[in-house]
């Protein structure tokens, strides 16, 4: 075979398996078998180990993740990405409808709403076609550039589908497109699950695991991460020969050009409509593959929009509203207090499993003290608790109506259930909200630990691994008392671990 037909025919193989990543990964609609489509990627990966010429930035084996980046760039969005203002209430709603018909009036309004994705918002920019650049939101200007581990997601098209009916050359020269890239719920729990069995640190949500994983530096690692999309605006569109002037039509044409758009919307002409649609969305938003934790409500008209306008942090013509946290009621069964990093003591809630909010929560923050003693809560109560975004549960209140008179009161120990020290009571200023019980001893193995799971996390020094099973490990056996020591480290100290190994 001359390169030559090599080329033609790696042209082929790719264009049929980027429609097939389109119709299983985008439309839920698989076209070939999983030994088939198999098959054609062997194949152009046979094709590219003969003649590596072949192998393009959008060749779809480029999706498995390139070399490891040393950093993220940032990257200056071309119209910046702004926030939505956010209510909780449909009072505040049917206030917003009112005030943007005062921006605009004798006007009729159309409104869309559509699920609000619990993840990661990004920008993606396409450049004649071909997927050139991908970032966070950033500080809404300049986010920092994660193209690489964009690639790898597969619902991510790597190149415009050509307009219906017409050459390439019709679609827009120049694309910014927004969406939010999110964790499946089944992908979020066999990830936590193989961390939990690995001894690395879980993340307490699929909106954490997503930001996690598109901050990784080793695109191979994302790869392996099961991220999907979701687009739902633009940013700035050059050459496009026609651009769709309401939001119904600019999904339509997102979808078209073969992007994932959202799967269900609702077109309104009243703030009652309104009401009704978001109160639909949350009776169905369960059977999402991603978590949703609201709706957005943005009017349909471009043209409306323009005039409508701005301020300085969000556009006036849309609004974010948020649904009340997730509750359900448990017995609580038993508090046990945890030392953190900083001596303090925080009493824990131990549980009757109860399934809430996309996982099984037994255990579940009680604040301190004062809490329990303001909401009375006693050992053996039955509890609401409740979950909301990256907020750990909560018990917000006890259930007096289920109190048969066997619960008991709990004492706070007066010494430290780590290492005995004399705990003191600490008062914040004025506030008694902010009084805490601390250990004074800065050698306690609990704040020991505490110190060196913060130093290795993710948001300090990033050490792979150090999670709290590693940690715990290392206090226990005492080779690590503070973080210098974990510099001074040897593999043969190492090696005599649990799950440790030469790698």
């Amino acid at each position: 075979m001359t390169f030559t037909e090599a080329q033609a025919r790696h042209a082929e193989l790719a264009d049929e398996i980027r429609r097939h990543d389109h119709a299983y990964y985008v439309l839920a609609q698989p076209t070939v078998s999983d030994r088939e489509y198999d098959r054609l990627y062997h194949e152009l990966l046979e094709l590219e180990k003969r003649f590596s010429g072949l192998v393009t930035p959008d060749s779809p084996s480029q999706r498995v993740g390139g070399e490891p980046l040393k950093e993220f760039k940032p990257v200056t969005h071309l119209v910046p990405m702004l926030s939505l203002d956010n209510t909780y209430s449909q009072e505040e709603l049917r206030e917003f409808v009112h005030r943007v018909q005062r921006f605009l009036p004798d006007e009729r309004l159309d409104w869309v709403v559509e699920p609000k994705v619990d993840g990661v918002a990004i920008n993606l920019r396409y450049e004649n076609g071909a997927f050139a650049c991908g970032a966070t939101r950033g500080d809404g200007s300049t986010g920092d550039d994660i193209t690489a581990n964009l690639k790898t997601i597969r619902s991510i098209p790597r190149r415009l589908q050509p307009a219906a009916g017409a050459a390439a050359a019709a679609n827009p020269t120049l694309l910014e497109v927004r969406g939010e890239v999110y964790l499946t719920k089944k992908g979020f729990e066999k990830l936590n699950a193989e961390r939990s069995a690995a001894g690395e640190e879980t993340f307490a949500n699929p909106r954490n695991a997503a930001a996690g994983s598109l901050k990784q530096l080793d695109p191979r690692i994302v790869a392996k991460r099961p991220l999907d999309i979701v687009v739902y605006g633009l940013g700035r569109v050059e050459g496009a020969p026609e651009q769709p002037d309401t939001h119904e039509g600019m999904l339509d044409w997102l979808k078209r050009l073969g992007f994932k758009t959202p799967e269900r919307t609702w077109h309104c002409q009243s703030a009652d409509e309104l009401v009704r649609a978001i109160d639909e969305l949350d009776e169905v938003r369960e059977g999402f593959a991603y978590e949703t934790d609201g709706a957005v409500i943005k009017l349909n008209s471009h043209v409306q929009r323009e005039r409508a306008g701005f301020t300085a942090k969000a556009p006036r013509w849309a609004i974010a509203y948020k649904y009340a946290a997730e509750r359900a009621e448990t017995r609580l069964n038993g508090i046990t207090v945890q030392v953190g990093r900083t001596g303090t003591l925080t009493p824990v809630a131990e549980l009757e499993p109860v399934f809430l909010a996309g996982s099984t929560i037994s255990r579940a923050t009680l604040h301190n003290e004062d809490y329990i003693r303001q909401k009375d809560i006693r050992v053996g109560d039955t509890v609401t608790v409740e979950k909301a975004g990256e907020v750990i549960p909560a018990v917000v209140d006890v259930v007096l109506a289920r109190r048969s008179g066997r619960e008991t009161s709990f004492v706070f120990p007066k010494a430290c259930p780590e290492c005995g020290s004399k705990v003191f009571r600490e008062v914040g200023g004025d506030n008694e909200q902010a009084a805490a019980w601390r250990c004074p001893n800065p050698d306690c193995p609990a704040q020991v630990r505490g110190r060196l799971e913060h130093w290795c996390s993710r948001g300090a020094m990033d050490i792979e691994g150090g999670g709290e099973v590693l940690v715990r490990q290392l206090v226990q056996s005492g080779l690590v008392r503070d973080v210098a020591e974990l510099y001074r480290l040897k593999p043969a100290e190492l090696a005599n671990l649990e799950r440790m190994g030469e790698k």
